[in-house]
């Protein structure tokens, strides 16, 4: 991909920057602003360079039609108090805006489309959409790395318009998952939660031919449990799952790469209860398997030492309750403590969550805020938004 730092005179240049701030909202009040905080070197770096800069993104799902409670009026006004230079929003329908009227007044730097998803015509990848939005700039970067699985105008069609370039953040979150995809540092380790193996099974398929270790964890680890011939009492699991588990079996002897899940858990009967120890063997009908426990743990712990890269995606348990959230805790921190040693990745929305609640966010060497454009990297899916500046 051609990088932003390739432009060599943006100085009073429109540039068309597409950023994704799909950001939580309650009551128009931002409640979460890690998004818009990791693409600032990139708005920096464009103010620096003396750049006039349009900016296009979206919140939530409109489905093409105006939601006032979805304007990007918020972010515009956060990023005026972080960038301390006025941010305004065009709240013109992008049909009506005059290009030529843009950026008259000396004074603005930074201006906003109103939610590109106000228009049925962004999902639809529709050219004569994305060809008018270029007419109101003169160079195109993609700094949206979490949208980019996306085939929407503003991220694929657009491309075809103007010089294209990705922008900081997508070049960082592009070479952090090369090096836990193709430039890896071996032995390398993946530990996976979640609750449903099928909605894994591509990234873990993808994975185990390129991996020593996959340490599954979470609600998806309940099936193999479950499989291996142990009662999982009322614990989460997910049917129909046998033949999915015997290939990832046969996949990893294969390609020798070992499958770790839990040799013990800790249990509730219920989810806001107090975590009881057990191993595998002594779960109860009654029993919810909430947590991984102290044994599983300890294992998970010497993998990680005898690793020098990891890829985290999914809690170890229900982390919403601090009784369960242990194993999740004491993964982290001995991530965090083998920080000099290993090369860490972590990734995915409840990943997120576990990883600000614990205030750990700059701890690890790269967090990913991208979701669905994460898993299908590590799946090996081709991404539009990769693919058109690559063109």
């Amino acid at each position: 991909m051609k990088k932003i730092e390739d432009l060599s005179d943006l100085n009073k240049k429109k540039v068309l920057l597409r950023l994704d701030l799909n950001i939580p909202l309650k009551n128009s009040k931002i409640t979460d602003t890690t998004r818009i905080d990791k693409i600032l070197p990139t708005l920096k770096y464009l103010i620096k360079k003396k750049s006039n800069v349009v900016i296009i993104s979206h919140i939530g799902r409109p489905k093409g039609k105006f939601d006032k409670k979805l304007s990007m009026l918020p972010v515009c006004k956060y990023l005026s108090d972080k960038l301390n230079i006025k941010v305004e929003l065009i709240d013109k329908k992008i049909s009506d805006i005059d290009p030529t009227s843009m950026f008259n007044n000396k004074s603005d730097k930074i201006v906003f489309l109103e939610n590109i998803r106000f228009y049925e015509q962004e999902e639809k990848n529709d050219e004569k959409f994305a060809k008018k939005l270029s007419t109101l700039g003169e160079v195109y970067i993609n700094d949206a790395f979490s949208c980019s699985h996306r085939s929407h105008a503003s991220v694929d069609k657009i491309t075809r318009f103007l010089p294209s370039y990705c922008g900081i953040q997508m070049n960082t979150e592009v070479n952090a998952l090369k090096k836990v995809t193709s430039d890896i540092e071996r032995p390398i380790t993946c530990i996976i939660g979640g609750s449903k193996i099928s909605t894994k099974i591509s990234v873990i398929k993808n994975l185990v031919p390129k991996f020593e270790n996959i340490i599954i964890v979470g609600g998806m680890a309940n099936n193999i449990i479950k499989y291996k011939g142990f009662n999982i009492g009322n614990s989460i699991k997910e049917d129909g799952c046998n033949s999915t588990i015997d290939e990832i079996f046969l996949l990893a002897n294969q390609n020798n790469c070992k499958i770790f899940f839990p040799s013990d858990v800790a249990v509730g009967k219920n989810k806001d209860d107090v975590a009881l120890i057990k191993n595998l063997s002594e779960i109860e009908n009654d029993d919810i398997i909430l947590d991984i426990g102290p044994k599983t743990i300890n294992s998970i712990c010497t993998i990680l030492e005898n690793s020098k890269t990891v890829l985290w995606n999914g809690p170890a348990g229900y982390f919403e309750n601090p009784n369960f959230a242990v194993g999740t805790k004491e993964i982290v921190k001995k991530i965090i403590d083998l920080k000099k040693r290993i090369y860490s990745v972590a990734g995915g929305g409840d990943t997120i969550a576990v990883i600000n609640n614990l205030n750990a966010f700059k701890k690890l060497n790269f967090v990913s805020t991208a979701g669905g454009a994460f898993l299908e990297y590590l799946e090996g899916k081709e991404l539009p938004g990769i693919s058109a500046l690559n063109t």
